[in-house]
């Protein structure tokens, strides 16, 4: 049995008959368990009856918040008191009827709460536990607090990025949470692997998927730069280039890349040229090979730098903001964006960012409001409505 669910899904989803239990807050794990409702998992989001946090952040119409519902769409809203007997008991009642747990408290939360992996397999041996942490469940770090930001500083992605800013000492503040969203991506795809797993064991297991070390994933140079001794270029290989009317990023990638830029500003003698045409010599002057596309490029507005490289095939962006992006006509021929509907009215959300030719992925058109399905949950389990669970009372499965 499964609580009522509104999503007018007429396609196939991939995750249909999934049922997920989501503790997760903020971010990371809010993320993944999206991912996981919009592949068709039912996804209850278990909240106290204050409301998870980021039901209160901006931008916020009628105080119902976006940004919230862009990680929480699709999913069923229930509340329960988790430090009392009766909320764990009810958790430990609905663990036997899931799939999939995601939570991401600091590590040692979920094991005093007698919520933890240990406890919940006893109940159902097939449930995948997947844990989001800031350093990983164990370890001397493991129980340090941490959010996005303090494991961008913590994992040197601060520091990598700053390197790369000539002349500047401070790094950057930080106003994108990378760290969230890469590691609640890292732990859709180890879910997605237990449940493969599972199919041929008939266990699950857990996952403890660590902030810090996904934000390393992304430092792949850096991560061998600091083993390895490397001579950075003169000038970093990838950054803006002016024009007459801004800036524009052009990346220069492959061999093919960089002779068809110097036809662009002219300079085909380049090509052949001892200081720039193998790639080793061309790093170490490449300040002079900008020099001479900047040369050019001042001359020129960036659309006319666009117009210019795109019909070379050397791959190069206007910067952006992101407004200006969400209107690139590319979007919408991919269907990129989806309309939600909260009680504040409605708003856009990002689709997951791939297709899949056989299964649905587009989200739910509607946000749950805290505690929705709180009453249909009582139905199920049991719970009483002074919050109590009789004596006796087995537990709905299927």
């Amino acid at each position: 049995m499964q609580l009522t669910d509104k999503h007018e899904g007429t396609t196939t989803k991939a995750f249909a008959g999934l049922r997920v239990l989501d503790f997760s807050t903020t971010i990371a794990g809010p993320h993944c368990a999206r991912m996981l409702a919009d592949m068709g998992a039912e996804v209850i989001k278990i909240e106290s009856d204050g409301g998870e946090t980021m039901r209160t952040r901006p931008p916020l119409r009628k105080g119902c918040s976006t940004a919230f519902g862009q990680l929480n769409v699709g999913k069923k809203s229930v509340v329960l008191d988790l430090k009392s007997d009766n909320g764990k008991e009810a958790v430990r009642r609905l663990a036997a009827t899931a799939d999939i747990l995601v939570e991401n408290f600091r590590p040692g939360v979920m094991r005093r709460l007698r919520l933890d992996y240990d406890s919940l397999r006893q109940v159902n041996p097939r449930l995948i536990y997947c844990s989001i942490s800031g350093y990983g469940q164990t370890g001397p770090s493991a129980e340090l607090p941490a959010y996005a930001p303090v494991i961008h500083a913590a994992s040197g992605y601060d520091m990598a990025h700053l390197a790369y800013q000539p002349g500047r000492s401070r790094p950057d503040y930080c106003g994108i949470y990378h760290a969230d969203v890469v590691t609640g991506t890292y732990g859709f795809g180890a879910i997605a692997s237990a449940l493969y797993q599972r199919s041929v064991t008939g266990l699950g297991q857990h996952i403890d998927v660590s902030m810090l070390e996904s934000m390393l994933s992304l430092t792949l140079t850096e991560l061998q730069g600091a083993q390895f001794a490397v001579k950075p270029p003169p000038r970093p290989m990838f950054g803006p280039t002016e024009t007459a009317s801004g800036y524009v990023m052009i990346t220069v990638a492959s061999e093919k890349t960089f002779q068809a830029l110097m036809q662009v500003i002219g300079r085909p003698e380049w090509i052949s040229d001892p200081r720039f045409a193998a790639y080793a010599a061309r790093r170490d002057n490449w300040a002079e090979v900008m020099d001479g596309v900047e040369t050019w490029s001042r001359q020129f507005t960036t659309d006319a730098c666009l117009v210019a490289l795109s019909a070379a095939g050397v791959p190069a962006s206007a910067y952006r903001t992101v407004s200006e992006a969400l209107a690139d006509p590319q979007l919408a021929h991919r269907q990129a964006l989806s309309s939600v509907q909260d009680e504040g009215g409605s708003f856009q959300v990002l689709n997951l960012p791939f297709r899949m030719s056989g299964a649905d992925i587009k989200p739910a058109k509607t946000m749950a409001v805290l505690g929705e399905h709180t009453d249909a949950l009582r139905d199920e389990i049991g719970l009483a409505e002074d919050g109590s669970i009789p004596t006796g009372k087995t537990i709905a499965t299927g």
